[in-house]
């Protein structure tokens, strides 16, 4: 954005700006920012472009269950025959959607053959987030037909807390191209309601598919204010993103453990993890590790920031696990 600056070049201390000085506009500068609104914080959507997998490429929607898949989204279905599917797609170089914004990938959601309803979701942190304030909602979408999609937000207060609040805005007609689409929603207020534990608010497009529909999407994005502006990603780099979703979600290889001990020992190894965790995460081993003279290989948390990987001696002496075990730590909201 140009604005105007006095002509004059040369000041000393002591010199002011006159009316005259301030409404000149011979001088012009660019506010370097102000045209395309990037600043980390602005997009409160974690992972908004879809660069972060850490649970694969592809999943199966269960009917009724909420299913993460691209960190911090989830795909919900609802459905009675055939199979939904969430899954990552990958944009041919030059085909991005925004002039300018090349991206790797997009999100996919594929309707079963016979949905009734889909929706895609990110959970923001903490119900006050946006309350009683003007938001807008955008993203790039398309589909394999013509589709007829709504935005909504619903306030969760968490365990303890007042009932969901949700919001709901106008449809929006995607079509089989990438169109950029926004709606501005106001926040209710959340004066007189219980704030419990692990509130939150939820962002969401959901639409009513036909048989085998793919809904595509990309560079999902909520602000404050009634304009969408440029995309960006929460952060506005990837390192940072990448740690913002390790918040809720870390899946990660086992460490190399090798101890000596009497049969039947149980032995074990704290880790520090790469960021700390949203609370002390549920952890599951996703594929077990190699062994020698060693079984029963686990992993829990002591906190939000340290696990414990452990395993049992068989016979006396060494054993170990190799680094070939995958495990997850998950505290979604």
């Amino acid at each position: 954005m140009a604005v105007g600056l006095p002509a004059k070049t040369t000041y000393v201390d002591g010199d002011v700006f006159s009316a005259s000085d301030i409404n000149d506009t011979n001088g012009t500068i660019n506010l370097i920012g102000q045209t395309t609104n990037f600043y980390a914080g602005k997009n409160k959507i974690i992972n908004g472009d879809f660069a972060i997998w850490q649970r694969g490429t592809t999943t199966t929607l269960t009917n009724a269950t909420p299913t993460y898949l691209p960190d911090r989204f989830f795909g919900y279905s609802l459905h009675t025959a055939g199979t939904s599917t969430f899954s990552q797609q990958t944009f041919t170089p030059g085909t991005a959607p925004v002039s300018g914004y090349e991206s790797q990938y997009f999100a996919r959601l594929t309707a079963g053959s016979t949905t009734t309803y889909n929706e895609i979701s990110q959970r923001i942190e903490d119900v006050r987030t946006f309350a009683d304030q003007t938001v807008t909602i955008s993203f790039w979408a398309k589909a394999s037909t013509n589709t007829t999609i709504t935005p909504a937000f619903a306030q969760n207060f968490g365990s303890g807390g007042s009932g969901t609040v949700t919001t709901t805005g106008s449809t929006l007609s995607v079509t089989t191209s990438w169109q950029r689409f926004s709606r501005t929603i106001t926040i209710p207020s959340i004066t007189g309601k219980t704030v419990g534990t692990s509130s939150f608010l939820q962002a969401y497009v959901y639409y009513i598919p036909t048989a085998s529909q793919t809904f595509d999407i990309w560079g999902f994005q909520v602000e404050s204010g009634s304009t969408a502006t440029a995309f960006q990603t929460a952060t506005g780099n990837l390192a940072s993103e990448t740690a913002a979703c390790q918040r809720y979600y870390i899946r990660s290889n086992t460490t190399y453990i090798r101890q000596y001990n009497n049969t039947g020992a149980l032995c074990n190894q704290f880790a520090f993890l790469p960021v700390a965790m949203r609370a002390t995460p549920t952890t599951t081993v996703i594929t077990a590790p190699g062994y020698n003279n060693a079984n029963t290989f686990g992993v829990s948390a002591t906190n939000n920031t340290t696990i414990s990987l452990n395993f049992t001696v068989t016979n006396n002496g060494t054993g170990f696990i190799d680094q070939t075990g995958v495990f997850e730590m998950s505290i979604e909201l």
